[in-house]
């Protein structure tokens, strides 16, 4: 995406001691700042040094240990990377795969839940909007499925596109942790994926068995109660581009922003039909 002239000034800058008490006290700002894009109040978020597939290995190996069972949707380029992620990473995956071009099929999610009363199925993994073909999923259905059954899967959610472009409710629709990067809707450079993982999520963590060294959210912990806040070196471009990019979504108001992709949205689609394209 196009990167707002204020980010790009704020990331022009020298390199500076990230254990210098700036950056630390920028870094509680930022971590308290992110929580409102997901719309959190209860999650703890990870600002982590990588890409979406790193915050996409990070969601599973915190949370969850080799073959367990997870189900997860395939509807697009995006779904297919994470599902090769996930089988690569050892884990049981039900794949459950819709022609590409429509959304998850949630009845078959229902289904499987009915089914699974043993409570084998460990996590759901759905992209929630699926870059490759433009299609949103409903997590809302997604929570209501899970609590009709009574069932205690986790809730993963790839939002690397709908973060701060979509309507995107992360304590409302209960999901245990969302994921998104820096590079789409807050119109930053590729490089920061931003975890939010709920008390639950957090619960998982401690008795997951998926070896995981940079992404283990353990060390950021340990580091929050130090109050240094970084296990290892962070960017500092990054951070304070970021800090640039929240402030720009808060002034004009997050509601109005995700408003304003959607005005859009509708106008390119409404211009596709008039080029007699197909959507």
């Amino acid at each position: 995406v196009n990167i707002p002239e204020p980010v790009i000034r704020a990331m022009n800058r020298n390199n500076e001691d990230y254990r210098s008490p700036a950056v630390p006290a920028m870094t509680k700002t930022l971590l308290e700042d992110v929580k409102k894009i997901f719309k959190t109040t209860s999650g703890t978020p990870f600002m982590i040094p990588t890409t979406g597939t790193g915050a996409w290995e990070s969601a599973l190996t915190n949370t969850l240990s080799p073959g367990d069972r997870i189900v997860s949707f395939l509807i697009g380029q995006f779904s297919l990377l994470w599902i090769d992620q996930q089988q690569r990473l050892g884990f049981n995956v039900d794949v459950v795969e819709s022609e590409w071009g429509q959304g998850a099929n949630l009845d078959i999610l229902a289904s499987k839940l009915a089914a699974d009363t043993a409570h084998t199925i460990k996590a759901i993994c759905i992209v929630h909007n699926e870059t490759a073909t433009g299609v949103t999923n409903n997590l809302a259905t997604v929570r209501k499925i899970l609590d009709d059954y009574g069932h205690p899967a986790l809730l993963l959610v790839d939002g690397v596109s709908s973060i701060c472009a979509l309507d995107f409710r992360m304590d409302e629709w209960g999901i245990d942790v969302a994921l998104t990067g820096s590079q789409k809707a807050l119109s930053l450079p590729t490089g920061m994926g931003i975890l939010c993982a709920s008390p639950k999520a957090l619960e998982a963590s401690k008795t997951a068995k998926s070896v995981r060294v940079f992404f283990d959210w353990n060390d950021y912990l340990k580091f929050y109660k130090f109050g240094t806040y970084w296990p290892y070196t962070p960017s500092i471009q990054l951070l304070y581009g970021l800090r640039a990019a929240l402030d720009l979504i808060f002034e004009e108001g997050l509601d109005n922003v995700i408003s304003r992709h959607r005005r859009l949205a509708k106008a390119t689609r409404l211009a596709v039909e008039a080029w007699g394209l197909k959507k």
